[in-house]
Formats: structure tokens, sequence, C-alpha cells
């Protein structure tokens, strides 16, 4: 087993690799002057069971290509297996047709993924289960529930505690760690007017006096959370944190965190932090490493995952 990384989240991969006490791979991945990418392996990587780490984040078709290229290396090399390990799945948003004449662009870059010479996938928390289905190879979708539920027994009372669905579509997600934690479920019925703006209309739920838990896949803009967040508040929630797998964090949604009624926002290392997002009072960042590595460790070895989702 060998593990390579790309440029987008090289601290994480550093961090799976002391997991599972093995080397970080050499592998020169840079740029020519006209931004062309050039990836060279350098070490035998012929009949190794290889996994290359590369979130897909910002900027994210730099980063693709830096993955894509990569795989087509060790194809090329004789590697005898490649797993493409993404933390952070990018276009998973576009998992289907929202309007006419649109893409379903998380299906073209499944289809790219596959067709450079990847064998597996390795994911987590991706925005949509079904997205698994888009790949033609074997595809393990990990969730960090389990971190995540471990750090609020940690920092929280569970009895107090009520998770909380920060619209609709996340109901699945809120319930299952509300299982997890033994504890209620609210919803925040939100209604957006223009796509990166939501207002929140109504909360479904008694939260009144209750350590109100957020908990979502992805943060982006922050707009949808600081809306929830106040609207909870106002309901008479005693606090509200917010625990997110994917910390995109475009714009300036640091700022609007970090200036919000937040106590707290966690995220995951599946996307590197930035300094903004490192330096920001009220966002803690917990790491995936240990789950990524005995993942793909479990993989290596050919035993199962799915242990790994309890």
């Amino acid at each position: 087993m060998k593990v390579f990384a790309g440029n987008s989240n090289r601290h994480l991969a550093e961090a799976i690799c002391k997991y599972l006490n093995v080397p970080l791979g050499n592998a020169t991945v840079k740029r020519f002057a006209d931004q062309e990418i050039f990836v060279e392996i350098s070490e035998n990587v012929r009949g190794e069971d290889v996994f290359l780490v590369q979130s897909t984040s910002f900027p994210a078709n730099d980063h693709l290509m830096e993955l894509l290229i990569m795989i087509d290396a060790m194809r090329r090399s004789s590697a005898k297996r490649i797993t493409a390990v993404l933390p952070y799945f990018g276009y998973a948003r576009q998992d289907r047709k929202a309007g006419p004449r649109t893409p379903i662009s998380a299906k073209l870059v499944a289809n790219l993924i596959t067709e450079a010479g990847a064998d597996r996938v390795l994911t987590l928390d991706l925005h949509a289960g079904q997205i698994q289905g888009f790949f033609d190879i074997p595809t393990d979708n990990l969730f960090a529930a389990p971190i995540l539920a471990r750090d609020i027994k940690d920092h929280y009372d569970t009895n107090n505690v009520m998770v909380v669905s920060p619209d609709v579509g996340g109901v699945v997600r809120a319930r299952a760690l509300s299982k997890r934690l033994d504890c209620l479920l609210a919803i925040v019925d939100k209604r957006r007017d223009r796509p990166g703006e939501s207002e929140v209309m109504n909360v479904i739920g008694d939260v009144s006096g209750k350590d109100c838990i957020l908990i979502d896949d992805i943060i982006d803009s922050g707009g949808t959370l600081c809306n929830a967040a106040e609207a909870l508040l106002k309901k008479g929630a005693t606090s509200v944190t917010a625990y997110i797998t994917h910390g995109v964090l475009s714009g300036g949604a640091v700022a609007r965190v970090a200036s919000s009624k937040l106590r707290e926002l966690v995220i995951t290392d599946s996307i590197q932090p930035t300094t903004g997002v490192q330096s920001a009072h009220n966002i803690r960042v917990i790491s995936t490493a240990g789950l990524l590595g005995e993942a793909i460790n479990r993989t290596a070895q050919e035993q199962s995952v799915s242990g790994l989702f309890d």
C-alpha cells in the first residue's frame, strides 16, 4: 500500500499517513508557466495498491485536474489498484437537472474519474447518497456522524441537546444524529428567494431552553446557518452550535460566521482550513484522519468498512 496526495489537502494526507504509519508517497505536482499541470511519480508503484488523497475543493477545477492526471500517471506506471480518496467531492451539488438545459455535473465528474483509470472511490458525506450510483466502480461513502457525535458528547450534556435540521432536505441526516445522541429533533422551515440567499420562516419543534445543534453536510456562504441560529435563539434556545462536515466557506462566509450568533461552528478537515478559518474565534476544526485512515487500511486488507458507520 502506498498513499499519495495532490496539493488540495496535504495536511490531511500527512495525518492519514501518520495514522497508517506509512510515509507519504513521493510525487511532484506542479504547474508550467501557462498553469498546465505536470505530475511525476518519483518512486516505483508497479504492482502496488495506491491511494490518492485529493479533495476537489477550491480551486475545484485545478484540484480535479490534478487528481485525474495523478490517476493517469499511476495507471501508466502499472499500479495494481488505484483508489481515489476524495474527502470532499466537489460538484456534488449538481446531482440532477435543476432546470431546462442544465448539466448533471456530478455524473460527468464521476465519469472523468472512472475513465482516467481509478479502480475504486472512497469519499466522505456525499451531498446526495445516490451519487454513488454515478460511478461504475466500487464506491464507499463514509459518514462523519460518528466523529461529530463523539465531539458533541464531549462538549455538551446530551440530556439538554436538540438536533436541528437547517432545512427540510436535511431531515434524514439530522434524524440519524439525534438517534445516535438519543435526543429530540427540530426542523427549520426555510424559504429561498434567490440562490445564495435564504430567509428563515418558522421553527418546527419546541427549542426553548435547549442547546441546539445544527447539522449539515456543507456550509458555503453561511447565510442559511446564521439565519437559522438567529431564529432558534428568538424561539428561546439557550445556545446554537453548527456541526458541518465540509467547510467550503466561500466569499465572506468566515466573517459572516464570526459576527453571527452561532456559539461555535465545528467543521472537519475534509477541506484544508484557510488562515481565516484557523484564526476565527468561533470556528473549530476536527480531524477525519483516523476515519479515512482506517477505511484505507481496511480497503487494502480487503476487509469490510461498514463497521466504521457505527
